[in-house]
């Protein structure tokens, strides 16, 4: 099984404030779905909290030490028996969804990364750790405008790399 890792990062690394994303861009969105459906996404209890359901055609697993519990939901507090739990489903590539500190914590697992790099800069508390790209063979790559609309940013640039770990 495939483990791959998809995450939305700012120019300092900046993935989340409170809890909640730093930006909206409905085309980041979009290529999330399309990239993660049909699969197991798996994520910390807080980035499951901050979806608030699991999501549809996709199969929910959860981090947890807490003894969290949800319909819809498979909970485990070690990560082996996650990857099982997803293997045996017969999961051909298991997605790593967040939170910041599973993304460190499930790094050296990781096979292939989908990165939206996002042209922001700005406040925020959670960070993905800075990722040493010596490693990894950049496989895609699709530049974004940024959208604006009556002079406002609807959606900042950004970049879609696709990163594949050297064998």
């Amino acid at each position: 099984m495939k483990i791959s890792m998809i995450v939305a990062y700012g120019k300092n690394w900046e993935i989340g404030l409170n809890n909640q994303m730093l930006w909206h861009i409905s085309e980041d969105f979009k290529n999330f779905k399309t990239i993660t459906s049909g699969h197991h996404i798996l994520m910390g209890r807080k980035t499951f909290e901050s979806i608030g359901k699991p999501l549809p055609n996709r199969t929910s697993i959860v981090l947890s030490n807490s003894g969290f519990e949800h319909e819809g939901v498979h909970t485990f507090n070690d990560v082996q028996k996650a990857f099982d739990f997803a293997r045996q489903a017969g999961e051909e590539e298991l997605f790593i969804i967040g939170g910041a500190n599973i993304y460190e914590t499930l790094f050296p697992y990781v096979d292939k990364m989908y990165l939206s790099e996002v042209d922001y800069e700005g406040e925020a508390d959670a960070y993905l750790k800075e990722i040493d790209f010596s490693s990894w063979d950049l496989a895609e790559q699709k530049d974004y405008e940024a959208v604006t609309l009556y002079d406002e940013v609807k959606s900042p640039a950004w970049k879609f790399k696709v990163w594949v770990k050297k064998d």
